[in-house]
């Protein structure tokens, strides 16, 4: 790999998070129109065909921002535990006991909050490309299963991300 391609792809995950965004809401507001089972149904209709066709296109807009954002060492941000790293995520829950807000950056709260919205994405979107892919077979209800719980998963740790970037710019902006 050389040595611009990492800074390449992390640009490009830079770019790709507000349509990644923008689609993941669209896909979770959305969802409750879908009327999928084992089966794609013999006239799917708009809801059906938009959540198939928008969630496969986010498969790999999906895994090309996680290894946008896993690249330069950004990893060990996100993922401190790997590393044995728990000391910035300690010192921010015991922050938040004591109504402090947690920093931004580094491996605390927020990175780690960010590193599980990744794999949760990442997982959404490989569960529904599995239920896609097992349509018609027994498994296709499982992968169906598997798939509502990651995604609801992904909109906890989504209003997660949300609240701590909202709380951060706010703290930034009466700074």
């Amino acid at each position: 790999m050389k040595a611009s391609e990492p800074v390449r792809l992390e640009r490009l995950a830079e770019r790709l998070h507000l349509p990644i965004a923008l689609l993941s809401l669209w896909l979770l507001a959305t969802s409750p129109w879908v009327g999928l089972r084992r089966v794609i149904p013999d006239d799917p209709g708009f809801w059906n065909w938009n959540h198939l066709l928008l969630g496969l296109l986010m498969l790999p807009l999906a895994l090309v921002y996680l290894a946008g954002n896993l690249v330069q060492g950004r990893w060990r941000e996100h993922f401190p535990w790997l590393v044995g790293n728990l000391d910035s995520l300690g010192r921010d829950l015991a922050g938040l006991l004591r109504a402090r807000l947690p920093a931004a950056g580094g491996a605390g709260l927020f990175s780690v909050i960010q590193g599980l919205l990744l794999l949760a994405l990442v997982a959404t979107a490989l569960t529904g490309l599995g239920w896609f892919l097992s349509e018609g077979s027994r498994a296709a209800l499982a992968w169906r299963d598997w798939h509502i719980s990651v995604a609801w998963s992904f909109g906890v740790l989504l209003l997660l991300h949300v609240l701590s970037a909202s709380a951060h710019l706010l703290y930034f902006l009466r700074d």
